[in-house]
């Protein structure tokens, strides 16, 4: 049975579970639990702090782990990475007092700048030959400025709302994170082919996520342009329609190009333009 440990509470926790459970996964979720048994496949999920996943992973007490790449790379294990998951997006980065002067990173020379993650920080100010004091922090990063305890502070960014909210702007961007799988180092065969079983699953979900299904209608005169849009996974289904000179044509559409692509479909002739959410998408 592979042992996988997720963050125990907050978004990553949700969105960890739920391509969990897309996966075909089954399993029951409690609030005071800090484990649960998969019913369906070999698997036990351990809920717990974000900060101890890659300790765990590393150690092989959980042999797999969700968490975000800011933690991982803060611990200094970022060898346990195995893939990205493409959710819980953020980015690590500096703020200042909205009334402060900040031209380039330079600006920070000497200053103190708070935060919770003095490693990816201390590294990214050395590369640029920055000299700073950093205070170490958990929680509450946003109020040093205003309390006098730093002049800077480098932390999670989601929207940016909170640094507004406390009076900060964001100058600079240290790093971006995502959430990523990673696995210990020393998995046994059984364990290992369990989890390609398991990695074979989150692609098709997460492939399916990012393309949409779809359908048309378009005259045979407009054919070759249509399927120079839409290539598919290898080519378009395309089939005769009961009126003479159409054709429907069916394909695979990146959702980051959908809008671009619909567009240039109806100029060259399509029309009843469906599009379909697709639910697993195997290579």
């Amino acid at each position: 049975m592979l042992r996988l440990a997720i963050q125990k509470s907050g978004r990553l926790s949700e969105d960890s579970l739920n391509l969990i459970r897309e996966c075909g996964i089954s399993f029951l979720s409690s609030s005071y639990k800090l484990k649960t048994e998969a019913t369906n496949f070999p698997l036990e999920i351990l809920y717990l702090r974000d900060d101890d996943i890659p300790g765990y992973v590393q150690d092989g007490v959980a042999d797999l782990g969700i968490v975000g790449q800011n933690v991982l790379v803060e611990a200094g294990l970022p060898q346990l990475e195995i893939e990205g998951l493409g959710f819980s997006k953020c980015r690590l980065s500096l703020a200042v007092p909205r009334a402060a002067a900040y031209d380039s990173v330079a600006d920070l020379q000497g200053k103190s700048i708070a935060t919770s993650y003095p490693q990816i920080l201390g590294s990214y100010l050395q590369e640029r030959g920055v000299s700073a004091h950093l205070h170490t922090i958990s929680g509450s990063v946003e109020i040093a400025p205003s309390i006098g305890l730093a002049e800077a502070i480098c932390d999670i960014v989601s929207s940016g709302s909170t640094l507004l909210g406390n009076g900060l702007r964001e100058v600079e961007t240290v790093f971006r994170s995502e959430a990523v799988l990673i696995a210990t180092q020393h998995l046994s065969s059984e364990k290992t082919a369990l989890l390609e079983q398991l990695q074979f699953r989150m692609q098709a979900v997460r492939r399916a996520r990012r393309n949409k299904y779809i359908v048309l209608n378009a005259p045979v005169a407009a054919l070759d342009a249509v399927k120079a849009l839409l290539p598919g996974i290898k080519s378009p289904t395309v089939t005769a329609l009961a009126e003479e000179g159409w054709v429907s044509v069916q394909s695979v559409v990146n959702e980051d190009d959908f809008w671009d692509i619909t567009g240039q479909l109806k100029a060259v002739g399509a029309e009843g333009i469906l599009v379909l959410p697709i639910e697993k998408m195997i290579a």
